[in-house]
């Protein structure tokens, strides 16, 4: 009889360490979940998060049951600081992930966003997930710099503070602003991606406590000062920072400065500080029909958020109102896709090809919506969200949503534009 209870007892231990084990291995997803946030959590990898779960692209779902750590291996418990040497060795990398900025990476590597951009050769202020971005100068590493002193603590008041969001302004310029993080805004506010819309309001403090006044740190490098010269410009339909900056005869640097810009995307009647006048520029000549301007995502993704709200029209292909292909369409066009004809959205999907790895830019395929086989599609913006001409209008929606995640066939990209 004592040998079976040590038996039993033996048992109920082994069985305890290996459940233990187990879990320590794995993690079930929970709503709200992404790959970046896990791997964050248990200091790994989207990359390895992938591998090891042998998933072909970053959507999971709740109650998944994902392995976080390579087998025979133990989850790690902690992330350990990075170790620092000294002297002279190559430039000093950063592989990008999910939900990543230019300037988040900037911030953390306590270097200027014009050198981020520079040494990378970057032209604008996309990035992609899996991207390795060099952050110090050939030959050099950046030196460890001393935390900033922590603010004051903030004054209570006993109410939350809020902020109404008004054109051009972007989640980590309210952050600096009122003295708190991208994180804690989107947190605050249950924010699943940094897109924000003209009078939206923002809680900008946590419960009870009222954000104390931060003093703007020292630009590294001072703006140019505006003189008498200085006029403001209108944002209209297809315009960009290139071709603003090229009508009034200054850069894209300057106009992101004098605006305090932190990315390219533009807003109808957004109204912009400029510099000078505009020049008189002689029109070219129209092209050839089987011509067309030069394609860039910059352009599209610009294009598409600018129709934010125009309404659904069944079968609309302009700007005063469209159907799912008829926003492709109109967008693609306007971008300089002059290849990209209108067609339904079974066109579409038969005039491109599947990808694995999307990028913005690309098209996500919807089926069995209205009706049976491919029926919807919309353009991927990034961070697991597509912006389409929905019933509601042109909308930004997640793909987690349970709706569309229920419809999803998959990304595909055009075979030519």
């Amino acid at each position: 009889m004592k040998k079976t209870l040590v038996s039993v007892a033996a048992t109920a231990v082994l069985s305890s360490s290996f459940v233990s084990y187990a879990s320590a291995n794995t993690h079930k997803v929970e709503s709200g979940d992404s790959l970046w946030l896990i791997a964050n959590k248990y200091d790994t990898s989207v990359a390895n998060l992938k591998s090891w779960n042998k998933l072909q692209s970053e959507m999971i779902f709740p109650n998944q049951v994902l392995k976080v750590a390579a087998s025979g291996a133990q989850a790690p418990q902690a992330l350990a600081p990075p170790k620092q040497d000294s002297g002279q060795s190559s430039a000093k990398t950063y592989t990008i992930k999910s939900g990543d900025t230019l300037g988040q990476i900037a911030g953390k590597h306590s270097i200027s966003l014009a050198d981020l951009m520079s040494w990378n050769g970057l032209k604008n202020h996309l990035i992609y997930p899996g991207q390795v971005l060099k952050v110090s100068k050939s030959g050099t590493q950046p030196a460890p710099t001393s935390p900033a002193p922590a603010p004051a603590p903030p004054k209570q008041d006993g109410s939350m503070t809020s902020y109404s969001v008004k054109s051009g302004d972007t989640l980590s310029h309210i952050g600096m602003k009122f003295g708190v993080t991208v994180a804690q805004l989107k947190s605050w506010n249950g924010l699943s991606s940094d897109f924000l819309s003209v009078g939206q309001v923002l809680k900008v403090s946590k419960s009870g406590v009222k954000p104390a006044p931060v003093s703007p740190a020292p630009a590294q490098h001072a703006p140019p000062k505006p003189n008498s010269s200085m006029t403001s410009y209108t944002v209209k339909s297809g315009d960009t920072l290139s071709h603003i900056g090229a009508t009034f005869g200054v850069s894209v640097s300057d106009l992101r400065s004098w605006n305090d810009l932190s990315s390219d995307f533009l807003r109808i009647g957004q109204v912009l500080k400029v510099k000078g006048t505009p020049q008189v520029v002689k029109p070219p000549a129209a092209p050839a029909p089987s011509q067309s301007s030069s394609f860039s995502v910059d352009k599209l993704l610009s294009e598409a958020t600018s129709h934010m709200g125009t309404p659904y029209v069944w079968g609309g292909s302009s700007a005063s109102g469209f159907d799912c292909s008829g926003f492709i369409y109109y967008v693609f066009k306007e971008a300089g896709a002059g290849s990209v004809k209108r067609l339904s959205s079974e066109g579409y999907y038969s005039r491109s090809y599947y990808v694995n790895t999307p990028q913005p830019g690309d098209l996500v395929f919807f089926e069995n919506t209205y009706k049976k086989g491919i029926s919807h599609l919309g353009i991927y913006l990034g961070n697991n969200e597509f912006i389409h001409a929905g019933d509601n209008g042109v909308q930004v929606t997640s793909l987690s949503n349970s709706y569309w995640k229920s419809k999803f066939d998959g990304f595909k990209r055009f075979y030519e534009l």
